[in-house]
């Protein structure tokens, strides 16, 4: 073994990081003379290390694998714990549901209640939003001899959407719940106090107009009433949400940013007028 002097090695050791730098100017000096040549060579190059990187890349491949695996085993375990709370609330509910449903049927017997017919329905599929005389309203595709009507309630899978305003022999358009101009009775299911849903053209309509006395609670389910003959009772609105500015506002239930087709329903009310039964006052006659 060779063995250096301590002023040697320092002098190596100094000498080193020039030697590197006139190394790589040289390499970049017969690149640019002979590009060929550093072209083969980078070739030459990228073959021989292209078996080393193919034999670590394996090992890493199964690390992130083995990474990955345990991310999904530890997602896993906690959507499991999640749906065996979720499946135990639903089982709860469920016996709820069933012991209410006894209790329901039995009153009904006792009071020989008659229950109400089925409303009829036709289902239409929304083709534009906007537009018209209202800023928040969309239109639907009907076929000739549709039957919709103006008044008609039209609802989504999961709640109140708004009414027709207008049909065509073709289409029909309807006024949604967050227009400006909607004004819907509603009742407060915790309280039973009535109130008035006004659409403002946002995305939650505000509630106004409830009894002396009564604060919409946050989380109140909300649901329509049969005042005035306008609307059914019961169909299931939003919930109630009180803004930052503490106005009760209403976060409806059916997605009316998503509306692909609605379901129009027709529960024979006649709470709106017709333009031609509005009385109009006479035209004053001109002075002499």
């Amino acid at each position: 073994m060779i063995r250096l002097s301590i002023p040697l090695r320092q002098a190596l050791a100094r000498l080193a990081l020039p030697l590197m730098i006139a190394a790589a100017f040289g390499v970049m000096l017969l690149g640019k003379a002979d590009a060929l040549l550093a072209e083969r060579l980078r070739a030459q190059l990228a073959d021989a290390l292209a078996p080393i990187y193919a034999a670590l890349a394996e090992p890493m491949s199964a690390v992130r694998g083995a990474v990955e695996e345990v991310r999904a085993l530890t997602t896993l375990r906690e959507e499991n714990a999640l749906l065996r709370q979720e499946n135990e609330r639903l089982r709860r509910w469920h016996a709820t549901a069933l012991a209410l449903e006894s209790e329901n049927d039995m009153l009904r017997r006792q009071l020989n209640f008659l229950p109400e017919a089925a409303p009829a329905f036709v289902t239409a599929r929304v083709v534009a939003d906007g537009g018209g005389t209202y800023a928040r309203a969309v239109l639907l595709a009907a076929g000739p001899q549709h039957g919709i009507r103006k008044g008609q309630v039209a609802l989504d899978e999961r709640g109140f959407v708004g009414r027709v305003t207008e049909v065509g022999t073709r289409s029909a358009r309807v006024l949604l719940a967050t227009d400006m101009n909607s004004r819907i009775p509603v009742t407060l299911e915790g309280s039973r106090a009535r109130a008035i849903m006004a659409g403002s053209n946002g995305a939650r309509p505000r509630l106004a107009h409830w009894p002396e006395g009564v604060i919409p609670v946050e989380g109140e389910r909300v649901v329509t009433n049969a005042e005035a003959g306008a609307f059914p009772a019961g169909l299931p609105v939003g919930v109630v949400r009180v803004s930052a500015q503490g106005v009760p506002e209403v976060e409806l239930f059916a997605r009316l940013d998503r509306l692909d087709s609605v379901r129009l329903f027709d529960y024979g009310l006649r709470g709106i007028l017709p333009p031609e039964s509005v009385a109009r006052p006479e035209p004053r006659q001109g002075r002499r």
